[in-house]
């Protein structure tokens, strides 16, 4: 199958969004970082603490909306790169590890979004939390498990905000974190098998010079 240079362009595209996928993942975890350090996981404490770094700690306000943007942008990003791929027809054996691991990074930038609901203590975070722990709590056999570990085995309170604070920081950040290297290690591979192939199927078209005739013309 010849590459052509719409193939090219949208490969070179998923290169790109891979970088920017690598950068707002940087960007909003040294962001996290920097919010670790006046944040306090709590009820309560959760909102008051966020309202200290928005309104009394420099630059606080400019942290915590970066933050915010990088982890919507990962989402956004990562979802347009899948579509990208799938465009630019990346079936080469490089593929599989840039696929899968594109869409693990998909998975995990939606996990961090989601552990981060309730984090804020808002009444939008607290009632969309209830609301989708419900969901979980309906998964057959393992349902109940899954909203122990979420919330502690009790309602939802101080304990649920310190163990979604530790499975957003500690725990899907470094999934991420993986995922966004090998994607991009993959996407890498991808490209260069892509020149070259160009390289070769430019050869292959290349017009062969004509042999001369060992006997001589008559």
């Amino acid at each position: 199958m010849l590459t052509t240079q719409f193939d090219k362009t949208l490969r070179r595209a998923s290169t790109i969004l891979s970088v920017v996928l690598l950068t707002l993942f940087f960007i909003g975890a040294s962001t996290g970082i920097l919010l670790s350090f006046y944040y306090e996981p709590g009820a309560g404490a959760a909102y008051t603490s966020l309202a200290k770094i928005n309104t009394s700690v420099g630059y606080g306000w400019l942290f915590h909306k970066a933050h915010s943007i990088a982890g919507n942008g990962m989402i956004i990003v990562s979802l347009v790169q899948i579509v990208v791929m799938f465009l630019s027809r990346q079936f080469r054996k490089s593929w599989l590890i840039a696929w899968v691991s594109g869409i693990f990074l998909t998975l995990a930038a939606i996990g961090l979004d989601w552990t981060a609901i309730i984090l804020g203590w808002t009444q939008d975070g607290y009632w969309r939390f209830s609301i989708e722990l419900g969901t979980i709590e309906s998964i057959p056999f393992v349902g109940h498990l899954l909203r122990d570990i979420l919330t502690g085995g009790g309602a939802t309170d101080s304990v649920t905000v310190q163990h979604l604070y530790t499975i957003h920081s500690y725990i899907v950040s470094v999934f991420a974190l993986v995922g966004a290297i090998v994607h991009l290690v993959g996407v890498f591979k991808q490209e260069k098998e892509m020149y070259a192939t160009s390289t070769n199927e430019a050869t292959e078209l290349q017009p062969q010079p004509q042999s001369l005739n060992k006997e001589g013309a008559y």
